[in-house]
This record gives C-alpha cells, sequence and structure tokens, in this order.
C-alpha cells in the first residue's frame, strides 16, 4: 500500500464520510470498497451496502458491531476539510484503479487477450468526481448566449444556402455525414469542404481511407486553381503557381492515406503527432469515409454492420470533442436508395445507429445527367441544432473543375433551371403517376423519360417545346 494513502488515511476517510454524509454522496459514484487496505475493507463494504439498502449513513457503534473496525466522528470539522477530503479520495480512488488495472493487465497480455487491456486501464485513468454542476440557467443569459456565439460559434460551410438551413454552418466537436450512393460524390464534397475552410485561412487534413493521396490532391489542384482535370499537366506551371500563390494566404492542409480497417486511435495519434511536429493546430478533420473505419472498443465483425458502426461513430464523435475540430466523414447508401429521389433514414447503410449519433446528416442526390448539366441537391436528413430537417438545398457543380458550389440563389442553380424544375413540379403535382423512371443499365434518373410517364404521349411534345425554349436562354 502507498505510504501516501496509508491506512490511517483512508480511516480518515471514512471517518469523514460518517461525520457528513453529503461527501459520501459527493464521491458514491467512484467508491469502490475494494480500494480499501484489507483492514477497513470490510467497514467500506458495510458502508456502502448500508447507504444503498437505506439511504442514510450508518451509525458508528452499527460499524463497529458488525465489523469491529471503530471508526469515530469528526467534530467540528470545517468546509476547507470537506474540500480536501473530496480532492484527496479523487486521487486515491484513481491510483488504486490504475494499479488494479495494470495488475490485471499483466495477466491478460501473458495469455494473449489484448483487447481489454486499453479499456481497463483508459476507464481507471478517466475516473474523476463531477465537479461541474452545469449551467445555472437563469445566472446570467447574455454571458450564456454569447459563450455560444464567441466559443462554440458555427463555422461557414463556404456554401450560404447550406449555412442558412444550419443557422449558421457547422460546429466543432460535432459529427457531421454525407450519405450517398456509389460515385455520387462523397469524397468530392469533403474535398471542396476542404478547399472552403482552407481558402478561409483554417488548418486541417483530409484522411483518405481508400483514394490514394496523389488523386485527392490532383482533384484539390483542379478545385483550387480552375484547371480542369484534364488540363492539369498540359498547364502544369499554371498550376503550380496558382497553389503556390493560395499557400500565401490560406491555411496549413495535409492530405493523409490510412488504410481501411484503420481505427479512431490510428487517426488521433495521427492528429496530435502532425501538430506536435507542425506546430500547427488542426482545425477541421475530412474522414473518407466511416464505413471504412473499425472500432476500437470491441471486437466486431465487419458484417455486423448496426454494431460496427454505432460503436465507429460514437468513438470518432468523441475525438471531435476531444481535438474541438470541425469533423466531416460520409456514408454509403444502401440499396434501397437507388430507385428513390427523397431519402429517409432507412437508406443508410448499417441502420439508425450512426444517424442517432451523428449532429448532421446530409444526403447527396444526382446522377449522371444533373452532374452532366453542373447539378447537385443536398437533402437533409438531420439536423440537431436548427429545423432544416427535410429541407433541400441545390448547389451548382463544374465537371471539368470538379467544383461544388452556391451560386448565391437559395432557390434554385440558375432562372432557367428554377423555372424547368417549377414546370416538372405542377407537372407531377398534377398527376397519380410516379413521376420517375431509372434506366435499367445505367441506374439513372432520367428526367425525359419521367416526364413522358406523366404528361403522356400529347402533353410530351408541348413539355419538350417548353423545355428547349428555356435551355436555349
Amino acid at each position: 500500500m502507498n505510504s501516501e494513502y496509508s491506512r490511517e488515511v483512508q480511516e480518515v476517510f471514512m471517518r469523514m464520510m460518517l461525520t457528513d454524509f453529503t461527501l459520501y454522496t459527493r464521491v458514491s459514484n467512484i467508491f469502490n470498497p475494494e480500494n480499501f487496505d484489507k483492514a477497513v475493507r470490510p467497514a467500506a463494504k458495510f458502508l456502502k451496502e448500508f447507504t444503498e439498502k437505506y439511504n442514510a449513513i450508518p451509525d458508528t457503534t452499527q460499524i463497529k458491531a458488525t465489523t469491529g473496525l471503530a471508526l469515530d466522528v469528526i467534530p467540528g470539522m470545517r468546509d476547507s476539510d470537506g474540500e480536501w477530503f473530496l480532492d484527496e479520495f479523487e486521487k486515491f480512488t484513481r491510483r488504486q484503479e490504475l494499479e488494479r488495472a495494470i495488475l490485471k493487465s499483466a495477466d491478460l497480455l501473458e495469455k494473449g487477450n489484448y483487447d481489454p487491456v486499453e479499456k481497463l486501464i483508459k476507464d481507471a485513468v478517466q475516473i474523476s468526481l463531477t465537479k461541474d454542476m452545469g449551467t445555472d440557467y437563469f445566472a446570467d443569459p447574455r454571458a450564456r448566449l454569447l459563450k455560444i456565439k464567441n466559443n462554440n460559434g458555427q463555422v461557414s460551410t463556404g456554401w450560404p444556402c447550406l449555412d442558412g438551413k444550419l443557422y449558421g454552418g457547422f460546429n466543432r466537436g460535432e459529427l457531421q455525414i454525407f450519405a450517398g450512393g456509389s460515385g455520387s460524390g462523397k469524397s468530392l464534397f469533403m474535398q471542396n469542404l476542404s478547399v472552403n475552410w482552407v481558402q478561409a485561412g483554417l488548418n486541417g487534413v483530409y484522411l483518405s481511407l481508400e483514394l490514394s493521396e496523389e488523386l485527392c490532391a490532383m482533384r484539390i489542384d483542379s478545385m483550387l486553381t480552375d484547371v480542369g482535370q484534364k488540363e492539369v499537366f498540359k498547364n502544369l506551371d499554371d498550376v503550380e503557381m496558382k497553389v503556390k500563390m493560395t499557400a500565401k494566404k490560406a491555411g496549413k492542409f495535409w492530405i493523409k492515406y490510412m488504410p481501411a480497417q484503420s481505427t479512431v486511435n490510428d487517426i488521433r495519434a495521427y492528429v496530435k503527432t502532425l501538430q506536435i511536429e507542425s506546430g500547427v493546430r488542426v482545425d477541421f478533420l475530412c474522414v473518407d469515409y466511416l464505413d471504412l473505419l473499425m472500432p476500437v472498443s470491441t471486437k466486431v465483425s465487419p458484417s455486423d454492420l448496426f454494431v460496427k458502426d454505432k460503436y465507429v461513430s460514437e468513438e470518432i464523435r468523441n475525438l471531435a470533442k476531444e481535438l474541438n475540430v470541425l469533423l466531416v466523414t460520409a456514408s454509403q447508401l444502401n440499396r434501397s436508395a437507388v430507385e428513390e429521389i427523397e431519402f429517409d433514414h432507412s437508406h443508410i447503410s448499417g441502420g439508425i445507429s450512426k444517424i442517432n449519433t451523428a449532429d448532421n446528416v446530409f444526403g447527396i442526390f444526382t446522377s449522371r445527367t444533373m452532374r452532366e448539366r453542373g447539378q447537385y441537391q443536398i437533402q437533409l436528413m438531420k439536423t440537431r441544432s436548427s429545423s432544416g430537417v427535410g429541407q433541400k438545398i441545390d448547389l451548382s457543380f463544374n465537371i471539368e473543375t470538379l467544383r461544388i458550389f452556391d451560386d448565391g440563389d437559395s432557390t434554385g442553380f440558375t432562372a432557367a433551371s428554377g423555372a424547368a424544375n417549377n414546370i416538372l413540379s405542377k407537372i407531377k403535382a398534377s398527376s397519380n403517376v410516379v413521376p420517375a423512371h431509372v434506366d435499367a443499365e445505367t441506374g439513372e434518373i432520367t428526367p425525359a423519360e419521367a416526364v413522358k410517364k406523366v404528361v403522356g404521349d400529347v402533353r410530351s411534345t408541348m413539355l419538350n417545346q417548353m423545355l428547349n425554349q428555356l435551355r436555349k436562354t
């Protein structure tokens, strides 16, 4: 037994709790009789059992009669004595739990059972008393609101229409998920967000578990320099100059590849090492993508998506809190979403587990035809800090530079495309026929075929004429 917390000190702990029941109440969440010396342990066990059963502190004579240990109350105990007790009892408990965890870990390691070791040590180190009593709601409303505005205020996404639906943008310490089908542009959205934030002066990391660092960097070259993907090598000098010029006024930015099946611990280690080596604080982290990570806290089959995603999403959100960063990741939509034009929670791969944890979830709706026309749509599937659920945001897309941007009109891409959408909406509302057709070969939603199904052969001629005229404008 460590001399700092000898049997005599432990008896003082017990006497102080017997003197003031509120002290025991304050430490009851971490009170463990196993942490006490063998001579004191019976009294500690009796104290715990008695208080749990009767919700009161036992009398000293009851303890002596039951355990044989004589413990007297402390007369004239001061407030400062109580403060000393809380500080020392917390340290005592943490030390004892850590010592026991290390001894237990040695046995587990000897047997080759490595997985529980980290949790044992982590749980012991994190032992603490509840000292933060929360927010006194009525105390200072102005200071409370200014704290949200100044310290936890939203960071713009770079897309004003989306910011408007989220009351300003994303918060640090929260988890944002972009959900889309294969090839829908999940990586493009996170790369575009990275560019928006870097140009705004934030420092960050784009972490890929799928695409190579070189391919990601080349895509971002196009986004930053406004040079098409096919033209990058033809304009190498121009691209180099523009990237270097941007670097002078932008934040720091790293692109890192990690193999699939990596864990949040791998990400944590990388980010902390990066901050130490570079001396730069990371402001944002884009992880491409959530479904490829594995949990740290438990061993689970990759095929059990619900459990795997539950643990991974909780761990990665905790990482966002720990690092106080903007954290964005992506998730796959399942097969049931292929023919849908509006997404709900059932379309997320792995189910509701990751949605429950995320603060904001966005569905990416697009098709080959939409991308060719320079269109993307974001559907707000979940928003924890705003009332935007169910709303849609139209964004423009440059197929050459891969840049996704907000043209400043929250009602649509352009006047012409907005008018076309209004025409289609009116026709859709006046018909009972399902307004969509999915091409059997490509799986794309073909608006022209959808219109034919709605209005029939007679009206299709008139509609085509109207659309052709709109395209010319």
